[in-house]
């Protein structure tokens, strides 16, 4: 049950999805799941947070651009994790590997950072599901065929080997199988063989939310379950009525094979056939039954603990009967897999693996405990034994064929093991692809497929119907578009960093006279720090123009310092009018409601001298940032007596926590600063973004304390929107005037709509292929960035876990 506003606070408390206690039983971590408690009207519930991969970038290296050899480590850890030897990368965290389902990168060429803030508008699924980003380094090698050659350090390489050195002598024979290619070669817990929900739905299965099971009832299971987590055989027999096939017994064994129910049911409508010969269910029989089809699903929700998983032979047919919706099963007629999508039937899978007669000719009818059991066992025994030996030991009786031994010559080396990427997660029995155009990619020609243009790649990667364990998708046709369609990219480079400036500038006055740029840095680092002052003496009044590092220095400067009165006069903030501005207020909105910022909070704590001056800024409602008519106070200029300064406001880690704990739990705070000074400011992030809404819905107490707050806007990977982008300065007396000029450079309206429609499609595509991904997928994507002999255009990497079992 989710948490309404009306409930109590919730606690999160570790521990188990099992509804019964097994004793000297403790789940390893990665197994475990939170337990969030909530209290609503009285009654208690219990609601089974699934503990999802997540992946985030180390504070220290969100300033700094990552390399291709740093992309590519991420990688090898994500698909090989710690059992490979592969250690977690130095620059970012991925929490909970072994959960990783799969991992999709996907290239964009010819796109750079400047294109992603230049369009930051338009491209909306980039900016809203990917919660992880950082400065990409430009390279001039090919990313995609960099990917499938990357070397796997050899002593790592040697681990997976002695690890999996089963799979690499697997018979030839025994590659294509169908057990082995759906299940690899090695044991494992039964988490690896519960149908996805993809699955389950190709496999018509009840599925909540699919249509046809609006009237289904929905077992109480949790989100996960664990290799710990118990089996129940099932097994259901059915007569022919005037509706239909309606159930008419029902059986249920534990674990331990012991049957906990076997009940007969009244079918609901008049029945037509019994089916006595294999349901085994006769008139007599159910004449004095007034158990009815709601008695036994209720049954049912009350025996089965949260995080059953369900056994059975073809058990879609079983829920579909029971009208029952149950989230974990296990099928036995898709573990003994065989090929073009045949099943075995149930009564020889017992006669050749369990060496049991089932469903014999002497026996009238089928017996659904003998049958769940069955089930069950079969199950077991496959989990027990793991895929490769099942089909060893049973190759021949259910598969019917044997493995040819190859020959072999003593002359001949042993081949030396392969220690690239994708030649190791083949040898792993892992599927690998690259779609793309049609390059030199190191990747078998099988695993290529080459298109022309992004829709067809696109298309292609949609159409598979098991996605491959790690896929390489190559967008190239924005690479042609943009060369026609936008300016050089140093020039497209130069205007970003324009734009960005002018997001951080203010413009203010007028000043008393006399007033000096020392005093006016004085006065504006209150609300952040100040990059550039530059005095306007060209007016008849003092004016100044003021350049923050921050976004948010700008933003605060706006709300708290325009109409302070300073010897009798009022000064007026207000931003430059210009063409970069006119869409100011829609970015500005998008930034709060940015993945990376919606937990965050920007602060800045006030020399009480200062406070005294600036009247009491309005509340601040998230998204709203225009200040009601400030009370006027006065501020005396003075030369020395102005201290408008945080510098003597103790601004430390453990003085913001307690500030700011109770408007929530707080995850992280940062305090940049200077060497060898003091912080002035501090960036917040809440656990939830309900806590940040608290916060600045306080701003009146906030001031009471001297802090000013506003919502944060700039993406934590940027120290500064221009400090980042900024060119590197000269000594050239004409430059401010080319500013100006390449501020006005004017570019054609059909260019700019044209560039938006290819920015539109690109998001579109990246959104569909977003959600064909199955859950647990590391999706990465990688806009490549520019290299040229002359420049290097920064590119960006977006990164993100698809949330899913």
């Amino acid at each position: 049950m989710e948490p309404s506003s009306s409930s109590a606070a919730a606690a999160a408390a570790s521990g188990t999805c099992n509804r019964e206690k097994r004793k000297n039983i403790v789940p390893p971590a990665h197994e475990r799941a939170k337990r969030l408690k909530t209290v609503q009207e009285g009654v208690e519930t219990l609601e089974c947070v699934p503990r999802s991969p997540r992946i985030s970038v180390l504070l220290d290296r969100l300033q700094q651009p990552i390399t291709p050899n740093e992309l590519m480590e991420l990688l090898h850890y994500a698909a090989l994790g710690k059992t490979g030897g592969i250690k977690q990368p130095s620059w970012c965290r991925l929490l909970r590997q072994k959960r990783i389902k799969a991992v999709n990168v996907v290239i964009v060429e010819g796109l750079t950072q400047s294109h992603f803030y230049n369009h930051y508008l338009t491209l909306r699924h980039l900016r809203n599901n990917y919660s992880t980003r950082v400065t990409f380094t430009p390279s001039s090698s090919n990313l995609a065929s960099e990917i499938f050659s990357s070397e796997v350090p050899e002593l790592d390489a040697l681990a997976l080997s002695q690890r999996h050195n089963e799979s690499s002598e697997l018979p030839k024979a025994l590659k294509s199988h169908p057990v082995i290619t759906r299940f690899g070669t090695q044991r494992r817990g039964l988490t690896a063989y519960v149908l996805p929900q993809e699955e389950m739905i190709k496999r018509h299965y009840p599925v909540k939310g699919m249509p046809g099971f609006e009237e289904f009832v929905c077992a109480d299971s949790v989100d996960c379950v664990t290799d710990n987590s118990p089996l129940y055989g099932l097994d259901c027999e059915m007569c022919l009525t005037e509706k239909g096939y309606e159930l008419a017994r029902v059986s249920v064994v534990d674990s331990e094979g012991s049957c906990v129910l076997d009940q007969l049911v009244k079918p609901q409508n008049r029945i037509l056939d019994y089916l006595t010969r294999f349901s085994g269910i006769t008139a007599a029989m159910l004449r004095p039954v007034t158990t009815t089809l709601r008695d036994i699903q209720v049954r049912l929700q009350t025996l089965l603990p949260r995080d059953a998983v369900l056994v059975g032979h073809s058990l879609n047919n079983d829920l579909m009967a029971l009208k029952l919706i149950h989230q974990h099963v296990i099928d036995t007629s898709l573990l003994y897999r065989r090929e073009f999508g045949q099943r075995f039937k149930l009564k020889v899978l017992a006669e050749t693996v369990l060496k049991r007669q089932i469903q014999t000719e002497e026996r009238k009818g089928h017996n659904p405990i003998e049958d769940a059991v069955a089930a069950l066992e079969l199950a077991q025994y496959f989990i027990n034994t793991g895929p490769r030996q099942v089909v060893e030991l049973h190759l021949e009786e259910l598969w019917g064929y044997t493995i040819e031994e190859e020959e072999s010559t003593d002359c001949a080396p042993a081949p030396t093991p392969s220690h690239r990427f994708g030649d190791i997660l083949q040898t792993l029995g892992r599927s690998v692809a690259f779609l793309g155009k049609r390059s030199d990619i190191a990747l078998d020609l099988s695993n290529q497929q080459w298109h022309g243009c992004d829709k067809e790649v696109l298309a292609s990667f949609r159409r598979r119907t098991n996605c491959p364990f790690l896929t390489v998708l190559q967008f190239s046709s924005f690479s042609d578009h943009l060369k026609r369609c936008l300016p050089h990219q140093e020039q497209l480079y130069q205007r970003v960093c324009t734009n960005l400036r002018d997001m951080c500038v203010v413009f203010a006055g007028p000043f008393p006279a006399g007033f000096s740029e020392r005093e006016v840095r004085r006065l504006f680092r209150c609300c952040g720090p100040v990059r550039k002052i530059k005095m306007l003496n060209s007016t008849v009044r003092i004016h100044a123009e003021v350049e923050f590092e921050l976004l948010e220095g700008a933003m605060l400067a706006l709300k708290t310092l325009n109409g302070l009165y300073m010897q009798g006069q009022s000064i007026k903030v207000q931003r430059p009018v210009n063409e970069s501005m006119l869409d100011l207020d829609l970015t500005l909105d998008a930034l709060m409601g940015d993945s990376l910022n919606s937990s965050h909070l920007y602060a800045v704590k006030l020399n009480p001298s200062m406070a005294e001056c600036i009247p009491i800024p309005a509340k601040v409602n998230g998204h709203t940032l225009d200040s009601k008519s400030p009370t006027v106070h006065r501020l005396k200029v003075n030369g020395t007596c102005l201290q408008p300064t945080t510098s003597k406001s103790k601004l430390s880690e453990e003085t913001v926590r307690e500030t700011f704990a109770r408007f929530g739990a707080v995850e992280r705070i940062l305090l940049p600063a200077k060497p060898r000074k003091r912080a002035r400011h501090a960036h917040i992030k809440f656990e939830r973004s309900e806590h940040r809404h608290v916060a600045l819905s306080s701003t009146e107490d906030l001031w009471k304390e001297n802090y000013l707050v506003c919502p944060s806007v700039t993406p934590p990977h940027l120290p500064s929107w221009v400090a980042m982008t900024t060119p590197i300065t000269t000594v050239d007396p004409d430059r401010e005037a080319a500013e100006d000029e390449e501020r006005t450079c004017a570019h054609t309206s059909s260019q700019d709509q044209e560039m938006d429609v290819v920015m539109r499609k690109l998001d579109c595509r990246l959104r569909k292929l977003f959600r064909s991904l199955p859950g647990g997928t590391l999706s990465v994507v990688v806009l490549l960035g520019h290299t040229s002999a002359h420049s290097h255009i920064p590119g960006l990497c977006l990164m993100e876990v698809k949330e899913g079992s």
